[in-house]
């Protein structure tokens, strides 16, 4: 191949694959230097430049200045001191000389291993061209094209590279087909042996904050913000939006005129239900807001345990739950609270069980009781193995002497009937109450394992492609709700 060749080699792959001039030259200079090695030696110490003036690759051997006889002279590494001088006058013993050497006649073998090494130079630039441009991307919407299932992942096609769409993150009940148009969140982007690997989720709730961020302005526009996000995908969401302009509607500004901006995002989902609630750094209206439609009567904060007890009529506590407890559990993973829904009827009944059974302790009159009961001790019991400090809390007890003195009177009577009046309560029959907890965080560490035993999981079998009639089924089962 000759210089003008070699030349329009370069700019003809740098062009069609998109990669650096620099590196197509640092591919071909490596092919040099392998068949290079053969040719002079494993010890030979070799250089190959890429000369831009010639248009070729120069190949320049390295040897150290010595004074030594001819037949003790190691020709492939050193270069006696005469025959160094008539390179170069000033070379001196010690020194190390580069010598510009014929580069090999490439055989068919040494063609080979040349043509080896050049692909696998730009297939790795291509790899982190692929890389660099989606880790930019990571956290933005995709889209591509459905083409085949590869142990139970739906692989997208994105033009220069294929993505990962694990069974896990489709939404339950949805369908794809070869050539069905994929929308979905980037959510990571890993390097691997085999080249840069992207996921992709329909299932997060960043995919859902996302898609409002493409169809609402103001959130684009950072007018409006949301704040937090609970799914259960296929089902329903709650999203906690708020404006940092008073004049302009959050809430309004993500339903859109008519609903069409919710509508867009209700489409793009297959129907999933959207509650969309006005943000409020006031823990009892937030709550109040993401229990609705529900209508709350009443609210009791537990801040340290971070527990509500909320208190619904008897005719709203289904609408507050919802359908499984689903209505009330995005609510507590909205707000990060535990909520604790009862209605009217189930807390009288246990509010005057408890006040009974508090005015068992001596000294205690009904009015006593109530106060004790509000403080949080639903028994006897409770108030014995109760902290003073706790205790303190009480209306009326106050002072550590009186605070001593009630729980002191109260594990007498525990001492006396032993469990009788541990609870006071009818043992609960599950109705009329409801307990929601937020779901756990998980780190990244939780995220790869649980995505290591899906893939394990994943592996004996999962979703067929059908070639001839061109369906890729996912049935909802086998993607659970979390």
């Amino acid at each position: 191949m000759n210089a003008t060749d070699l030349s329009r080699v370069i700019e003809a792959v740098g062009k069609d694959r998109g990669i650096k001039r620099e590196i197509i030259i640092s591919a071909l200079e490596q092919a040099v230097l392998s068949a290079a090695q053969k040719k002079y030696g494993i010890n030979a110490v070799l250089e190959a430049h890429y000369n831009t003036e010639s248009g070729e690759i120069d190949l320049f051997q390295f040897k150290k200045v010595v004074e030594s006889e001819p037949e003790m002279l190691e020709e492939s590494e050193e270069i006696d001191i005469g025959d160094a001088r008539k390179l170069d006058p000033d070379a001196v013993i010690g020194d190390e000389l580069g010598i510009k050497v014929d580069a090999p006649e490439f055989g068919r073998i040494d063609a080979q291993t040349a043509k080896q090494v050049i692909f696998q130079k730009v297939r790795d630039a291509e790899r982190e061209i692929i890389f660099n441009e989606y880790v930019h991307r990571k956290g933005e919407i995709i889209t591509g094209i459905a083409r085949r299932i590869e142990r139970g992942n739906l692989v997208i096609d994105l033009g220069k590279t294929d993505a990962l769409l694990p069974r896990s993150e489709i939404i339950p009940g949805e369908t794809f087909k070869p050539g069905d148009r994929v929308q979905a969140y980037l959510s990571d982007v890993v390097m691997t042996t085999r080249g840069p690997q992207l996921y992709l989720t329909r299932t997060s709730p960043k995919y859902l904050m996302k898609l409002f961020e493409v169809e609402v302005p103001e959130i684009r526009e950072q007018i409006v913000e949301i704040k937090l996000c609970a799914r259960e995908p296929g089902a329903r969401s709650k999203i906690a939006v708020t404006s940092k302009d008073r004049d302009v509607d959050p809430v309004g500004a993500c339903v859109g005129m008519k609903g069409i901006r919710v509508q867009n995002v209700i489409q793009e989902l297959k129907g999933e239900k959207i509650d969309i609630i006005p943000w409020s750094d006031n823990h009892v209206i937030f709550v109040r807001s993401a229990l609705a439609p529900a209508e709350i009567s009443s609210v009791r904060l537990d801040e340290r345990n971070r527990t509500m007890e909320i208190m619904v009529e008897d005719d709203q506590l289904s609408l507050a739950i919802g359908r499984k407890g689903q209505n009330v559990r995005l609510a507590a993973q909205l707000t990060g609270w535990r909520l604790d829904i009862i209605s009217k009827t189930k807390l009288q009944k246990r509010t005057s069980e408890s006040v009974f059974n508090l005015q068992h302790i001596e000294g205690v009159n009904e009015t006593m009781a109530q106060g004790i009961f509000q403080a949080g001790f639903l028994n006897v019991r409770q108030v014995a193995e109760a902290t003073i400090e706790n205790l303190q809390k009480v209306p009326g007890y106050d002072d550590a002497e009186n605070a001593q003195r009630l729980k002191d009177r109260a594990a007498a009577v525990v001492e006396k009937v032993g469990d009788m009046l541990s609870s006071g309560v009818v043992p609960e029959d599950g109705k009329g109450s409801f307990t929601a907890a937020p779901a756990p965080i998980k780190d990244a560490k939780a995220l790869a394992e649980d995505r290591l035993r899906e893939m394990m999981r994943q592996a004996g079998g999962g979703a067929e492609l059908v070639e001839d009639t061109g369906e890729t089924e996912t049935k909802p089962g086998d993607s659970e709700q979390k």
